[in-house]
Order: structure tokens, then sequence, then C-alpha cells
């Protein structure tokens, strides 16, 4: 299992597969399959059956998962790579003391910016 660039709620553009070119919200990331669910992005029939009394059973279109090397991060009006970088910051202890702290956080590999 590889680290992940893209978390749930990132605006990423589809760059392969039968929706190319398709930007959309991240819905969800399943990362044991290494595949992200994006809106309006990978969409398929399912049918559905009737399980409570008042739902409806049918023909219904959800969005599939698609392999997270398909997608990339939006940036401004372009695509992005991502990168990380350690980012001193402080914390406070209990007794009101405090300490430092590094954090890793996103960047844009096109900009240098925090993601």
């Amino acid at each position: 299992m590889a680290s992940f660039n893209i978390k749930t709620g990132d605006t990423v553009k589809v760059i392969a597969g039968k929706d190319k070119g398709v930007t959309g919200k991240v819905l969800s990331v399943l990362r044991e399959d290494d595949r992200v669910v994006v809106e309006g992005v990978n969409q398929v029939k399912k049918h559905v059956k009737a399980m409570a009394q008042g739902q409806e059973s049918g023909i219904v279109t959800v969005e599939a998962p698609i392999h997270v090397s398909n997608v990339m991060l939006v940036e401004g009006d372009g695509v992005t790579r991502v990168g990380f970088k350690k980012v001193e910051g402080t914390k406070k202890r209990a007794d009101g003391s405090s300490y430092t702290v590094e954090r890793s956080v996103r960047i844009s590999r096109k900009t240098g910016e925090e993601i």
C-alpha cells in the first residue's frame, strides 16, 4: 500500500480512461485497493432490490471507484503533482508549557505553496 497524495474533498481531474478530462470532487478514498471514488466519474448502472418497506427497487446510476494513478490534483486552472514538506509548529502541554513539533504538509510541485 502506497502513500496517498489525494484526500477526500479534493478536486481532481481524470487523466486516463473513458472519462479522461473530467473534473470532479473526491467522494471517498479506498486505501486498501489504491482507488478513489470521484463525483460524476465512472458511472455504472446498479440493480437495487427493495430491502425495507418504502424503499424502491430498480436500476440506479452510481459512481464506481477508479485507480488513484488515473487522477491528478487540480490547482488553479491546471493540474499539479503533490509533494510533502516538514513544517515546524508549537503545541502546548497541559501544564501550560509549549514545545515545537514537526508536521508534514502537502505542497504543490508546480507553485511550491501549501495545499
